[in-house]
């Protein structure tokens, strides 16, 4: 072997040890910032979302692009604050009313008396309880050792939560200029496919929004019909807390049917069997028919590629996963579409209203 040859591999070995150790580091990176970067993802995902609003908000109404962010944002916070106090508010009186009369009905449990008390025997729980009392007390003291760290947890959730709107905001405000810099960087030539890459993105989150919101209203109509009918009692704020829950992917209609069965069951064992049997029912109809019909209109994603997304994302990435699959799977098809080989730059699906004003043309026989 030459010199020329030796030192044409020793420089191919140094470049593939510089791309393992900075592939390695990268990795290294992202893991000791995940935190940070999941809060900046999440932030992205809300900012593309209300970037329309603030949009249309400063066209028409309002030049200043830092107050109508301003006022998008306040609306958002008005409109979560009143609904929080909507739900908040009538479960804290039955909170109130439950803890006023939890003596008595602790008193009628034991022994066997009303509707909790018969529940409780007919189930063998009463026995069970008085057979294990002293595990059962050991395991509440334990249950009290962990409270430092559920009070860390509510501050770090606090934190998150203040840093991702905060994020949200500046992502909003500075878009213009991002968005300039990002044109003026990429040239004449791919300016206008960035800016329609940049539409079909924001469609893609805003649809998968609407969508979510629609599915959650279905549910929670839904729900509040059932327990209506069975007679539970606070039916509308259980189905505007079930709609609210439905909102979290994965486990959110599964929480819903736990509160709202639970509801049931506190009123009458038949009306808890019967709302646990419609949650049952409602949520093979949900995750199998509802999100995929109604997110892949919204989204204009195949029902089967929106059923896949959020199933490989649940698995990869749980609930935040889960929570972005569907706009990720969007993204990635617009991309494809945009920077792709060339027969998968098909024109995008025709809307509705794209089909309203094409010219009608000569019906087609056969």
């Amino acid at each position: 072997m030459s010199d020329a040859d030796t030192r044409l591999t020793a420089r191919r070995t140094l470049i593939v040890i510089g791309l393992v150790l900075a592939t390695a580091f990268a990795l290294a990176f992202v893991y000791a910032t995940r935190r940070v970067l999941v809060w900046a993802v999440v932030a992205a995902f809300f900012a593309v979302a209300l970037k329309p609003l603030v949009d249309r908000l400063q066209r028409r109404f309002v030049r200043r692009r830092a107050l109508a962010t301003l006022l998008v944002f306040l609306a958002a916070f008005v409109t979560l604050s009143i609904l929080i106090a909507v739900i908040l508010v009538p479960l804290l009186d039955e909170l109130e009313r439950f803890a006023e009369r939890a003596p008595e009905l602790l008193r009628d449990a034991r022994a066997g008396r009303g509707q909790l008390g018969s529940l409780l025997e007919r189930t063998g729980a009463l026995r069970y309880v008085s057979g294990h009392s002293d595990q059962l007390r050991d395991f509440g003291d334990r249950l009290r050792q962990p409270a430092v760290g559920v009070l860390r947890g509510v501050v770090e959730t606090v934190a998150g939560l203040v840093t991702v709107i905060v994020m949200a905001y500046l992502m909003v405000l500075e878009a213009p200029r991002i968005t300039r810099g990002v044109l003026v960087a990429a040239g004449d030539g791919q300016a206008e496919r960035l800016r329609r890459v940049g539409r079909e993105v924001s469609r893609s989150v805003t649809g998968y929004l609407t969508g979510n919101l629609l599915i959650s209203v279905i549910c929670g109509l839904l729900t509040f019909v059932v327990l209506t009918l069975t007679g539970v009692p606070f039916a509308a704020v259980i189905g505007l807390l079930v709609a609210v829950a439905d909102l979290i992917p994965l486990v959110g209609a599964t929480l819903g049917a736990v509160i709202a069965a639970g509801a049931g069951f506190v009123h009458s064992p038949t009306a808890g069997i019967v709302v646990l049997v419609f949650f049952v029912v409602y949520q093979q109809v949900e995750n199998h028919l509802l999100q995929p019909l109604i997110l892949s209109r919204a989204v204009r994603l195949n029902p089967l590629t929106v059923l896949v997304s959020v199933l490989l994302a649940a698995e990869l990435a749980g609930l935040l996963g889960a929570l972005l699959a569907i706009p990720a799977a969007g993204i990635v098809q617009t991309l494809l579409r945009e920077y792709g080989p060339s027969r998968l730059r098909a024109t995008p699906p025709a809307t509705a209203t794209d089909q309203r004003r094409r010219p009608a043309g000569p019906a087609r026989q056969g």
